[in-house]
């Protein structure tokens, strides 16, 4: 099993400087996260003035991080070294919930010949 921290991840289909020398399969992490009442008081207040609501970036974007971190982990555990093609979908559940989904291809990768 490879350390999370060291299973590449990218969005393209191949890796600069490694080659897949196999495929093993979908992998992916989902969050769900709730901003809270208080979260979602104050974001409506701040829709009120438009611009940004930074209490839902951060709240997505944490997500994301944890959505990234549970697919390295499901494909470290199938004996993948890598994600390819890894994309986010989202969605909402109710009025209070996002649904944060990572996923991608899980490969085993080596380096091209001569590069160390």
């Amino acid at each position: 099993m490879t350390n999370i921290q060291d299973v590449i991840t990218v969005t393209t289909p191949e890796v600069s400087g490694m080659i897949v020398v196999r495929t093993i399969g979908t992998v992916f992490g989902i969050v769900v996260r709730s901003s809270g009442l208080g979260g979602n008081v104050v974001a409506g207040l701040r829709s009120l003035a438009g611009g940004e609501i930074k209490e839902y970036t951060a709240m997505l974007t944490e997500a994301r991080t944890h959505a990234v971190g549970r697919m390295k982990a499901n494909a470290s555990e199938l004996g993948a070294n890598g994600v390819v093609a890894m994309r986010f979908d989202s969605s909402e559940i109710g009025q209070t919930m996002s649904e944060i989904v990572a996923y991608g291809t899980a490969v085993v990768l080596e380096p091209v010949s001569g590069n160390h």
